[in-house]
């Protein structure tokens, strides 16, 4: 019963950022002194921060919500991501699809419309959503399970990545630092994603508004080890500017898809 209150204090902290104490107690059903009890656990447990009258998730927490609870987290702007992706696929080619929940919806957006492609990816949720796909052939790395993620990982896993080459990656990101470089809340993962990133010609980051200017504790790469950042229309003009000054192309998703390249 505790252990599913602190869930759901994390769960909603992470979807709706810092929060009242009332908030709390009506997110949870839990009595006031109940809910100070378990805030205050978690805040000796380094995953929240007091705030006068609530709460929120500290700074850096690595606490990971569980991969079908991320899933579902501003699927609308995942999906439009996703549309955008989609149109960039491009016919009889070898792609990288990694483990990430908007990289997911890319998957279910070619099992719709499926392209002869060849995908190799280290989610076994992807690997679900494109079983059976006419003209996809789909190839799993081989390691470790990481069960927060769904994911593969861990040293057999960078090893069968050294010895391929992809002509395109859809990488995922857990968090985009204001030292535009990307961060993961796992060193195992932000290890694989490193290596993917150094084995395809054409690198796309697929990230929604939420992912920028947020903060986790293991470093992946600098943005500028991409080539192509892929977000929705609620990005900030800051970090658009940013984008293009590092020299990435940037296509924005919405209503309508507005590429922008850098000069």
């Amino acid at each position: 019963m505790k252990d599913d209150r602190l869930s759901t204090i994390r769960h909603f902290l992470y979807v709706n950022g810092p929060s009242s104490i009332q908030d709390l107690v009506n997110a949870t059903g839990a009595s006031l002194a109940t809910l100070r009890r378990d805030l205050g656990v978690l805040e000796e447990e380094g995953i929240i921060d007091r705030v006068h009258g609530g709460a929120r998730l500290a700074e850096g927490s690595n606490i990971e919500v569980g991969f079908s609870e991320r899933e579902n987290e501003n699927i609308e702007a995942k999906r439009a991501i996703a549309d955008a992706a989609y149109r960039m696929l491009k016919p009889h080619s070898t792609v990288f699809l990694d483990a990430g929940t908007t990289v997911l919806q890319l998957a279910r957006r070619l099992r719709i419309e499926p392209l002869p492609l060849t995908v190799f990816t280290n989610g076994l949720a992807i690997a679900y959503a494109l079983l059976n796909t006419p003209k996809v052939q789909v190839t799993v790395l081989g390691g470790q399970l990481r069960n927060e993620n769904a994911s593969i990982v861990g040293p057999l896993a960078e090893a069968m990545l050294d010895r391929l080459w992809f002509d395109q990656l859809f990488l995922g990101a857990g968090a985009i630092n204001d030292d535009n470089a990307i961060y993961s809340v796992d060193l195992s993962e932000a290890t694989i994603n490193a290596r993917m990133l150094s084995r395809a010609a054409q690198r796309l980051v697929l990230a929604d508004h939420s992912k920028f200017a947020r903060a986790a504790t293991y470093l992946v790469a600098p943005l500028l080890a991409c080539t192509h950042v892929v977000t929705d229309a609620g990005i900030a003009p800051e970090w658009r500017e940013r984008i293009k000054n590092i020299g990435l192309s940037l296509t924005v998703s919405g209503g309508v898809v507005a590429e922008e390249t850098p000069a």
